[in-house]
């Protein structure tokens, strides 16, 4: 099974005279366990791709497989049902909901991907034992610092055990030893979990932890230095 695979991908921002190309012809495919770096400046496109390749943006052409299941075809309902199952995301800020705490915030994505409940709960605290966050399992983002935030983000993520997470610059508003952390957790719980991580990201500090590294350049997928 390939988790995650983007067969000559198209997509352009806006329209008419304004239009443009951002991806033209992106092509990847993503195996089990791999964690897996996309690189490029700001504009290059990488936001984008992470949308696509969630079915988070429609595309104008090509392919997008999840599982080795089309995510570009079939009913909206089905795609949707696609993505909750397959996709787990982590953005550069942790966005998590005010008024749960963490344990929630974490058991809400079990629950929209489909667990049970007590299913959820089960798999939430076991991954709050494994990022060191169950002493604070009961607190509200408000009263977390910022990479306990995102640890809480990374469990989101990874609640439902999904084939595929997208990270879209995770350490981008950490500082270097928290960034760090953070990273290390995400691609060790993934490749224990056999899920297969892309991430887009500045930091050229996660290369240590990165499978293979591909930049997108005048967008198309190449393979990255390191």
């Amino acid at each position: 099974m390939i988790p995650l695979l983007l067969d000559r991908v198209t997509k352009r921002r806006g329209a008419g005279q304004r239009s443009v190309q951002v991806l033209d012809g992106a092509s990847l495919s993503l195996d089990p366990g791999e964690f897996v770096l996309l690189e490029g400046p700001s504009g290059s496109g990488k936001t984008t791709l992470l949308g696509v390749a969630g079915g988070v943006l429609a595309v104008d052409d090509g392919r997008v497989m999840l599982s080795d299941h089309p995510l570009t075809s079939g009913s909206p309902a089905a795609q949707r049902e696609l993505r909750r199952r397959c996709v787990g995301l982590v953005f550069q800020r942790a966005n998590l909901l005010s008024g749960l705490t963490a344990r929630e915030n974490i058991m809400l994505m079990g629950t929209l991907a489909g667990m049970t409940l007590s299913a959820a709960g089960v798999e939430t605290d076991g991954l709050l034992e494994a990022l060191g966050l169950t002493m604070l399992a009961r607190r509200r983002p408000d009263e977390l610092s910022g990479g306990e935030e995102q640890r809480v983000a990374v469990a989101r993520a990874l609640v439902h055990r999904p084939a595929v997470v997208l990270a879209d610059e995770p350490t981008g508003s950490l500082d270097a030893a928290t960034g760090h952390a953070v990273a290390s957790l995400l691609a060790a719980l993934a490749r224990e979990r056999g899920a297969a991580v892309l991430v887009a990201t500045h930091d050229a500090r996660l290369a240590s932890f990165a499978s293979r590294r591909l930049r997108l350049v005048e967008g198309r997928v190449e393979s990255g230095s390191g």
